[in-house]
């Protein structure tokens, strides 16, 4: 179950990543009107997509590891997330607060399924 929700998370975070530099899907880098991105914002969408799809097809250890390390990443982002507000994570990655609740609970999700989720298949 583990490889196969990384597979998701992956297409999902490629697909977010990708979606990120379409022009009228972001706009005045707000994408989907809702969420502040830009270049760097959507490259790690899409390393982090990368990823999880190889830990995805590679095995459940894997992405078990992946979804541990992603948690506590994007727990941390979140956090710095709160601190900056609207602005930009480290003076590179923009954000703004809706993107700082969907870090939480991608950050949620992923320590669940890494460190919760009891997943025996191969």
């Amino acid at each position: 179950m583990l490889k196969t929700v990384a597979l998701i998370f992956g297409i999902v975070f490629l697909l977010v990543g990708v979606l990120g530099f379409v022009p009228g899907i972001t706009t005045n880098q707000m994408l989907l009107g809702i969420f502040h991105v830009n270049a760097v914002h959507n490259v790690v969408h899409l390393l982090s997509g990368a990823i999880a799809l190889m830990t995805g097809l590679t095995s459940t250890a894997a992405a078990r590891t992946y979804f541990r390390v992603f948690g506590m990443v994007y727990a941390l982002v979140a956090i710095l997330g709160f601190f900056t507000g609207n602005g930009l994570l480290l003076g590179l990655i923009s954000n703004n607060m809706a993107d700082t609740w969907l870090h939480v609970v991608i950050a949620l999700v992923s320590l669940a399924l890494g460190f919760v989720v009891q997943d025996t298949s191969a």
